[in-house]
């Protein structure tokens, strides 16, 4: 193993504690090995009063890591799987998925107790188009409004109530050791997560064999086959991590049950299925699900979709 890492991070609160767990774990495994965190800015970093939508999502927090990673001024990087394009660039390669943390979106409020609780009018803040389609799905009588900034910023607007709920994803929460800020947490049937959502990836040049197999003592194969296959739907639908899409995997012995959403921002049309199938065909079922949701009208709500945001 390398002596000395250069492992390649956004600067915000989360990606740095994301990023120092896995410097804990490299350390922990290869005592004789040193990894150094370079904290890069990246352009979904810097555009902060403007919902990701309307700047194109594909790529937004990963490019300049990516560029780094190109010109060997990091050796690896640590990215929400979430926020990673479908394709990366050819020299490169997501290659380490660590064990998936909770996946699913958590309700916070100071005054309700769940989504349910929240009477006619109230407010809630998200600027996920997923989970706004989900929200206006199931509550149509309360007002979504736009939510950005980094977690402390949502938290702290919530607080003086600007929003009377606001909706986070768990993993975060979880990882930053601030569980306790969770009053509920949405099933899957009630809210599907965003495509990958609690899992982490790895990045490295494809050449660096070495970094390759020291870092397989991360490496989750049950979380790797469960995001393929979340990936894939992606893939198929071209869609980036801003677009009403949603997904989730979950692997019982070697089957994988992976659920599919395509759903109108405004709530009143939600396409969803469910897919079963050999945990080998992870790429296969999720190309399959997104055709099924493609031809039951999923086109025409995404051609919407990426009509109105040019």
């Amino acid at each position: 193993m390398k002596k000395h890492i250069k492992l390649g991070t956004r600067a915000s609160l989360l990606a740095v504690t994301q990023s120092t767990w896995v410097k804990n774990q490299i350390e922990k495994h290869h005592p004789e090995t040193t990894v150094e965190l370079v904290k890069i800015t990246t352009k979904g970093d810097k555009i902060l009063d403007v919902p990701l939508a309307k700047v194109g999502g594909k790529g937004l927090f990963v490019k300049e890591i990516e560029d780094a990673l190109l010109e060997k001024r990091v050796d690896l990087a640590v990215h929400s799987m979430k926020d990673v394009p479908t394709e990366v660039p050819d020299a490169l390669h997501v290659a380490i998925i660590p064990p998936r943390e909770n996946p699913h979106d958590a309700f916070i409020s100071v005054k309700y107790g769940s989504l349910d609780e929240m009477p006619k009018d109230s407010v809630i803040g998200t600027s996920s188009l997923r989970r706004k389609s989900q929200l206006a799905h199931l509550r149509p009588d309360i007002k979504i409004d736009d939510l950005r900034g980094n977690l402390d910023t949502r938290l702290r607007k919530l607080e003086e109530g600007q929003y009377d709920a606001i909706i986070l994803a768990t993993a975060g929460l979880n990882r930053l050791g601030m569980a306790d800020r969770i009053t509920s947490i949405f099933t899957a049937q009630q809210m599907l997560p965003a495509i990958g959502q609690g899992a982490l990836g790895i990045e490295l040049r494809k050449d660096d064999d070495e970094l390759f197999e020291g870092m397989q003592f991360l490496h989750n194969p049950e979380t790797d086959m469960t995001v393929a296959a979340e990936r894939a739907f992606l893939l198929r639908l071209e869609g980036g991590c801003q677009v009403p899409i949603g997904a989730f995997a979950s692997l019982s012995g070697d089957t994988i049950s992976l659920t599919g959403l395509i759903a109108a921002v405004d709530g009143e049309t939600i396409l969803k299925e469910v897919i079963e199938g050999p945990a080998t065909e992870a790429d296969i079922l999720g190309t399959k699900l997104a055709e099924q949701l493609l031809d039951l009208g999923g086109k025409e709500i995404l051609d919407q979709v990426y009509g109105s945001e040019n």
